[in-house]
Order: C-alpha cells, then sequence, then structure tokens
C-alpha cells in the first residue's frame, strides 16, 4: 500500500475547530460548558459537532433530558483527541522554552516551607537560567488549564494522564516540643498524650493513630480543636508548646534535629499515601521537566 503524503493525510483530517469543539464537549459532557470554554456560543458548539458527525458518518453524541453521553464511536475517539492535543500542547512547549524560562511548580504549602525552600537553592545553581515559580495550593490542578509545568501532590499516586514519581512515604506520627513533655514528667506511653492538647483533633491521621497505638479513638470526639488546614502552621503550634501535632516526619527532619519537637514513639501511621512528583505524560522530555525531575529524584535518594 503506498504512503500517503503530509498533504494527501490533512486532506482527510477533519477541521480542526471541529476537533476542538469536539474534545472540550467530550470532556465537560456540556455544549454550554464547552462553549463558555471556548468563548463560543451553543449554537455554533452544535454546529461543529455536526460538521463533524456528517464527515465520520456516525452519531458522537446521544441527547438525553438533561444530559448528553458519548456514542461508541464517540467513546473510541475522544481519547484519541485528548492525547493528540497533549502532544501537540507538550512539543509547542518544548519547542518554545527548551531549558531556559520560567518553570511552574505547583505543590503543597508544607512541602514548600519544609522541604522545596530548604533544598531549592542548589537547583537555581545548576539551572542559573530556568527561574521556578512556587504556586501553594491544596487543589489538584488542571495541567491542561493552568499555566503550572510540574507538581507535588499527597495521594495514591493514581491520577490519568501523568507521569508519576514517588518523593516518599506520606506516613505521620505524634510530635511536640520537649517543654510540652516536660510539663506532665515526660512522654512515656501513648496514654500520656490523653493528658494534653491534641492540635486538629479531627484529622484523620490521629484517628488511625490512636486505633494503632490502642488508645480510645473515641477520646478524639471529646476534643475541641482549631484545624489550621496545613501541617506547618500544626508544627509551629506545637514548638510553640500549644499541644501535639501529627505530621510526616520527613519534612521535619530540621526541627526534630535541633530539639524543636520530639517524637515521642516509634509508631507511624500509614494511609498508603505518598509524596509524588506529576506532570503530564505528553510533555515528559520537555527540557525544563526533565532537569526539575532529575534533581529532585537525585536529591530525595541523597538524603
Amino acid at each position: 500500500m503506498p504512503e500517503l503524503n503530509s498533504r494527501q493525510l490533512v486532506s482527510q483530517l477533519p477541521p480542526l475547530q471541529a476537533i476542538r469543539v469536539f474534545e472540550a464537549v467530550a470532556r465537560h459532557l456540556s455544549f454550554t460548558k464547552a462553549a463558555q470554554e471556548l468563548g463560543m456560543t451553543q449554537a455554533a458548539a452544535s454546529y461543529q459537532i455536526k460538521l463533524l458527525e456528517e464527515r465520520i458518518g456516525a452519531p458522537l453524541f446521544l441527547r438525553q433530558p438533561k444530559q448528553i453521553v458519548l456514542t461508541e464511536p464517540g467513546q473510541r475517539l475522544a481519547p484519541a483527541v485528548s492525547e493528540a492535543f497533549a502532544l501537540l500542547s507538550g512539543a509547542y512547549a518544548a519547542a518554545r522554552t527548551g531549558a531556559d524560562g520560567v518553570l511552574c511548580v505547583s505543590t503543597l504549602l508544607t512541602f514548600a516551607s519544609n522541604w522545596l525552600a530548604q533544598h531549592l537553592g542548589s537547583f537555581q545553581v545548576a539551572h542559573p537560567s530556568l527561574a521556578v515559580r512556587v504556586d501553594t495550593s491544596n487543589r489538584v490542578v488542571d495541567f491542561a488549564r493552568e499555566d503550572i509545568d510540574i507538581a507535588i501532590r499527597s495521594g495514591g499516586g493514581n491520577w490519568p494522564g501523568v507521569e508519576t514519581h514517588m518523593l516518599f512515604r506520606a506516613d505521620f506520627t505524634p510530635v511536640l516540643s520537649p517543654k510540652l513533655a516536660a510539663s506532665i514528667g515526660g512522654v512515656n506511653e501513648p496514654a500520656d498524650l490523653l493528658r494534653l492538647p491534641i492540635l486538629d483533633p479531627g484529622d484523620i491521621w490521629w484517628r488511625d493513630w490512636f486505633a494503632a497505638a490502642g488508645l480510645p479513638v473515641a477520646e478524639l470526639a471529646k476534643r475541641t480543636g482549631t484545624s489550621m488546614g496545613a501541617q506547618a502552621y500544626e508544627a509551629n503550634a506545637a514548638i510553640a508548646g500549644h499541644g501535639v501535632a501529627i505530621v510526616t516526619k520527613a519534612l521535619f527532619k530540621t526541627e526534630l534535629a535541633d530539639g524543636r519537637l520530639i517524637q515521642p514513639f516509634d509508631l507511624v501511621g500509614d494511609d498508603g499515601h505518598a509524596y509524588w512528583l506529576v506532570y503530564p505524560t505528553a510533555r515528559r522530555n520537555v527540557p525544563k521537566i526533565r532537569a526539575f525531575r532529575d534533581w529532585i529524584l537525585n536529591e530525595i535518594a541523597c538524603q
């Protein structure tokens, strides 16, 4: 069979605008939301889908009351279209920025303040032409819609469309200040924690750790406490002597090493989560992403 040249291949492709609209409608399963995202009317979006369906010779969506669903041809087409757009985006980014420019990293506040800020200097020395912008947030970023190159997430590591590299386990254990421990003559057994204030007693980590330590989980429901939303804040409160925090030990090595915090027990909880480096699969070969990936994996391995 003779090979097709580029002109022949392009002539067989449907209109790019129709493909663009299809990708958005398939992702949202809504003509209204897709039209809003693309800055067009719902009628215009519907027209583009009609053109594509006529070109293919089959319906791509079933219009049902209050919703639409992909037909079988639509289900076959949608992932291929999404992958094509992702590959195009990655190729464009690689051609545009190379290993220079700005690298946007999205990460959790505690990871940013207690790990990244303490190590990032060595990356900047190795890559002086690459500026790093850190965005701290608990939300899961949408790489396709946001100006984020790479992210550090906490979770199970099962996210579609991204490459994942585990950095370290997100285990957890109680920590407190030496002064607070001394106030009750020392914390020698888990039951001693019941005599002290618990920071954020509603945290599920406390429930899991209490159960593993043989402490009454119901005791936590009797406690009142403020949820600060980040381990960094709760660890600072613990350093100030305001209570016992539950944190991931790997993020507080400095505070534990210099004695501002103590870990009274070896018992560590593990809910299966970890800290992961993630980035879009289609952009795995972008030089600045590859540079950051290689650096952070080496930095973690050397600890």
